[in-house]
């Protein structure tokens, strides 16, 4: 193995491949997981991403993770009661602590065969001492193109994500500043009607 950084041999200790944590989790989706419309309950699906994520960072971090963020999970297609449903997680991106997992939702109807790409999202996770202090995770082995894409990607992502919460906390309208705005909202499907 070949670390960019350095143009030394890396300690396998130090690093993990990406197959050597990638995770899938399949779960049956049964009647008490519907939602009021008769479909699987988002909800359901975010915690099962939420598992499937846990598994993946512990397992290439080699200890106990904790969820920071998630980013950009699209629901694409619904998910049917009575679906096999697969998750698959694999680790993007790391830093010194966090990891970037991509995972990918599908179902599948187990009497047509169908299969169904439902879900994406992507999840930050940190890795914790026996304090709950962040401690520094193994370097990740890219293995293909797709991974140091992924890897690209990721990162891409991150940086921009930044910048986004940057420009949100510089765009907030402070108290003070409420009233003068109220002409940028004659457009908007909104009603002022202050008591006070």
């Amino acid at each position: 193995m070949f670390d960019v950084n350095k143009n030394t041999k890396m300690n396998t200790i130090e690093s993990r491949p990406v197959s050597y944590s990638t995770t899938t989790i399949t779960e049956l989706m049964i009647p008490s997981y519907a939602n009021f419309g008769g479909k699987i309950h988002g909800g359901l699906i975010l915690s099962l991403m939420d598992k499937v994520a846990y598994a993946c960072a512990a397992k290439h971090a080699g200890g106990y993770c904790v969820t920071v963020s998630m980013n950009g999970v699209d629901f694409l297609a619904p998910v049917e009661v009575g679906d096999l449903v697969s998750l698959i997680a694999s680790v993007n991106y790391v830093g010194t602590s966090s990891m970037v997992i991509g995972i990918k939702v599908m179902s599948e109807n187990v009497v047509t065969g169908e299969k169904t790409h439902t879900n994406s999202s992507y999840l930050t996770m940190v890795a914790k001492d026996e304090n709950g202090k962040p401690r520094a995770v193994p370097k990740l082995v890219l293995e293909s193109k797709m991974e140091i894409r992924r890897f690209l990607e990721a990162k891409k992502r991150r940086d921009f994500i930044k910048n986004f919460r940057k420009g949100l906390q510089e765009n907030k309208v402070r108290d003070e500043d409420v009233l003068n705005c109220i002409n940028e909202m004659t457009n908007e499907r909104c009603l002022v009607d202050i008591k006070k």
